[in-house]
C-alpha cells in the first residue's frame, strides 16, 4: 500500500534541496548530543521515512531514498518503509554498502551533501570528509531543512532539572570533577568539552526529563583545571537547582551560548573532545579556534564503574523490581484465557506493579510486549490501536525496566502462555543455556565483551543459529538504560567502543533467537563484574547477578542442556525462590515454588 504522506514529504524535501543546491541530504537518529534516544523534536528521520526505530540514517536524493539500520530493526523497518519509496539497506549484511561507500559510489564530482551539522557527530563527519575527498564533494551543514517543512514540529525540550542527593549518588560533584580533571590532564589536554547528556548528568549530580524515559537535560559542559561551565536552558532551572550549582562554583551560561563560548577560547587551548558525541559543527568551530585533543570522554568510564553506594542501592532496587516482574508472570499465567489481555494491557499491568514501588520514577524505556510473531521484532512496540490479544497458546516476550531513585532496571522474560512446538522449546532452552553460561563465566582481567560474548552464543551457534545484535550493554544509574563503554558482542565495527570489563561495571546478559513471522525468544538479566581470586596467573573475575526472575520451566527441554547447564539452571531457580518468595502472597509463593523447582 502506498504511503502518500511520506511520499509527499519527500517530494517537498527534494524541491527544497533543489532550491538549496543540495544533491543528497542525510538525516540520522540523533539530537545535538548524538544521543541514542531523542526527544520528539529531533525525530526528523522518522518524519521523512516513517521508520520509528532508535537507530538508522535516512539518505534522500532526487531519484530515490535509502535507510540504513542494523539487525535489531530489519523486520520493523521493512514493515514501516512499505509504500514510502524508501529502500532498506541492511547494515552488515553481505553485499550491502555502508552509507559512506554508497555516497562514494553514487555522488558525482563537485556535488553537495547536506545535513544538519549539529546532529552529525564529528567522527561521522570526518569519515564522510575522507570518503568523499577525491570527488571534491561540498558539505552544506548549517541548515536543518526540516525546520522549513515540518509545520507542526514539537517544541524544543526544556523540562525541569533536579538535583540528585549525594546520599544517592555516592560521590559529590567535587569528587567527580577532580577525577575527571585528572583524566583530562593525563590525556594531554587542559580542558574538556563535554556534550554527552548522561555524562553531564552524572558529573554534576543532576537529572532532567528532556528525553522520554531518559532522565537527561539538554546541556553542554566545559571543564578546565580550575573551573566548570554548564550551558543550560534558563526555563529548565528552578531556584533550588540554580543555588546548588552556583554554590559549587559552576558558571551558568545559556544553552545556545556554547558556540560563542568556543569561538572565544584562547588559541593555544588544548581541548579534549570525544568525536563520537561532539557534533560536527562544534568540532569544526574548535578546529578553527584552537587544538582539539582527540580522546574518549573520561566521564564515560568513570560513570560506568558503579561506586559502593550505587551498587548497594542497585541491589535493593533490582530485588524490588524482580518481585514486580515475578508477580506479573504469576498474574499472566493465572489469568490467561480467563480474561481479555492484550500486549498493551499486559504492559500496563506490569507498569502498575512497578509504580507501587516507593522509589519508582518512570519506565526506563517503553515496554516491549510482543506476542508470537511480534516478538521476532526486537524493538517492537504495541499500540492500543494495533496490538495482539493474548491467548492460552504460544509465548509473550516482555522486555521492560524502570527508573528508580536508586537504580535503572532492564529485564526480559519470554513467557509460555500455552502449548508450544518442540522447535520453540529447543530454541528457548538454548537461549536459557547461553544466559546461564555467561552468568557463570570466569575470566582473567583484561577481557572485553568480545572475549566473553561466545559464552552466551556457543549453545546457539552450535545449532547453526544466531541473533543479529550484541549480547549485552551497560546500564546507567538513574540514567540511560543503554550505557557504555562496556558491552558484549563478538564483532565490533567503526564507532563501537571495545572496553575492558572492570570491577563494578554492570552489564546485561540477553541472548535470543528470533524467527521472522513466527516467534522471538529473549531472556535477560543484569549482572555486576566482580574481582575473584588473584594469584600468580593474574586477577580473575566473575559476574554477580542482580536480576532474580524465574526462567519459565514450561519452555525448557532438558534434553538440550548438559549436566553443568542443568546445575546452573537449578541453582538460579532456587535462588529466585529464596530471594523473592518472602515478598509474595501465599498463592504466589506456592506457584513460584513449583515454577522454580524449590519444592524438590
Amino acid at each position: 500500500m502506498e504511503n502518500t504522506v511520506i511520499k509527499e514529504r519527500l517530494c517537498s524535501l527534494r524541491a527544497l534541496m533543489r532550491e538549496k543546491h543540495i544533491d543528497y541530504y542525510m538525516m540520522p537518529t540523533a539530537d545535538f548530543h548524538n544521543s541514542e534516544y531523542v526527544n520528539d523534536y529531533f525525530k526528523v528521520r522518522e518524519f521523512f521515512s516513517n521508520f520509528s526505530g532508535s537507530n538508522g540514517t535516512l539518505l534522500v536524493w532526487q531519484e530515490g531514498a535509502g535507510l540504513w539500520t542494523d539487525g535489531r530493526y530489519f523486520i520493523q523497518a521493512q514493515a514501516e518503509l512499505e509504500g514510502t519509496g524508501v529502500d532498506l539497506f541492511r547494515m552488515l549484511d553481505a553485499g550491502v554498502p555502508t552509507l559512506e561507500e554508497f555516497l562514494k559510489e553514487r555522488m558525482k564530482t563537485g556535488e553537495t551533501l547536506g545535513f544538519d551539522g549539529r546532529v552529525i557527530s564529528a567522527m561521522e563527519g570526518r569519515k564522510l570528509e575522507k570518503a568523499l575527498e577525491e570527488k571534491k564533494v561540498s558539505f552544506a551543514c548549517t541548515e536543518d531543512l526540516a525546520d522549513t517543512l515540518w509545520k507542526d514540529r514539537p517544541p524544543f525540550p526544556a523540562g525541569k532539572i533536579t538535583v540528585l542527593a549525594e546520599s544517592i549518588a555516592g560521590k559529590s560533584m567535587e569528587e567527580k570533577l577532580s577525577e575527571t580533571r585528572a583524566k583530562v590532564k593525563e590525556a594531554g589536554a587542559d580542558s574538556l568539552l563535554l556534550t554527552k547528556l548522561d555524562d553531564l548528568m552524572w558529573l554534576f549530580n543532576i537529572r532532567g526529563c528532556d528525553v522520554e524515559c531518559n532522565p537527561v537535560a539538554m546541556s553542554y559542559g566545559f571543564i578546565t583545571q580550575t573551573g566548570a561551565v554548564l550551558f543550560l536552558q534558563e526555563r529548565a532551572l528552578d531556584e533550588k537547582t540554580r543555588q546548588y550549582l552556583e554554590a559549587h562554583s559552576v558558571q551558568l551560561y545559556p544553552y545556545e551560548g556554547i558556540v560563542e563560548y568556543l569561538k572565544g577560547l584562547p588559541g593555544d587551548s588544548r581541548v579534549l573532545t570525544d568525536e563520537r558525541h561532539c557534533s560536527y559543527l562544534l568540532y569544526k568551530i574548535l578546529c578553527e579556534r584552537c587544538e582539539p585533543v582527540e580522546g574518549k570522554n573520561p566521564t564515560e568510564l568513570l560513570k560506568a564503574v558503579k561506586n559502593p553506594v550505587e551498587l548497594a542501592h542497585m541491589q535493593e532496587i533490582y530485588l524490588k523490581d524482580s518481585v514486580a516482574v515475578t508477580k506479573f508472570i504469576y498474574w499472566l499465567k493465572t489469568n490467561i484465557g480467563k480474561q481479555e489481555i492484550t500486549e498493551v494491557s499486559a504492559a500496563d499491568y506490569l507498569e502498575g506493579l512497578r509504580r507501587q514501588i516507593p522509589e519508582f520514577l518512570d519506565l526506563s524505556f517503553p515496554t516491549i510486549a510482543g506476542y508470537k510473531a511480534n516478538a521476532a521484532m526486537m524493538h517492537y512496540e504495541a499500540t492500543p490501536e494495533n496490538c495482539a490479544q493474548l491467548k492460552p497458546e504460544g509465548m509473550l516476550l516482555v522486555d521492560s525496566g524502570g527508573q528508580y531513585l536508586g537504580g535503572t532496571t532492564d529485564v526480559t522474560r519470554t513467557i509460555v502462555l500455552g502449548p508450544i512446538s518442540d522447535e520453540i522449546k529447543k530454541h528457548y532452552t538454548l537461549v536459557a543455556a547461553g544466559l546461564l553460561q555467561l552468568a557463570a563465566a570466569r575470566w582473567l582481567y583484561g577481557c572485553t565483551g568480545r572475549n566473553l560474548d561466545i559464552c552466551a552464543r556457543q549453545p546457539i551457534w552450535k545449532e547453526g543459529l544466531d541473533y543479529k545484535c550484541g549480547t549485552g550493554h551497560g546500564v546507567g544509574y538513574i540514567l540511560n538504560v543503554h550505557e557504555g563503554p562496556q558491552n558484549l558482542r563478538w564483532r565490533f565495527t567503526d564507532g563501537m567502543t571495545e572496553a575492558v570489563i572492570e570491577e563494578g561495571m554492570d552489564i546485561t546478559n540477553e541472548p535470543g533467537i528470533y524467527v521472522e513471522g513466527r516467534y522471538g525468544i529473549r531472556i535477560e538479566n543484569v549482572m555486576i563484574a566482580k574481582n575473584d581470586v588473584k594469584n600468580e596467573y593474574g586477577q580473575f573475575m566473575h559476574f554477580e547477578t542482580l536480576t532474580w526472575v524465574p526462567i519459565d520451566r514450561e519452555g525448557i527441554d532438558e534434553r538440550y542442556l548438559n549436566d553443568t547447564q542443568k546445575e546452573l539452571l537449578a541453582w538460579y531457580q532456587k535462588e529466585v525462590y529464596k530471594k523473592i518468595s518472602p515478598y509474595l502472597t501465599q498463592e504466589e509463593r506456592d506457584w513460584l515454588k513449583k515454577e522454580t523447582g524449590a519444592e524438590q
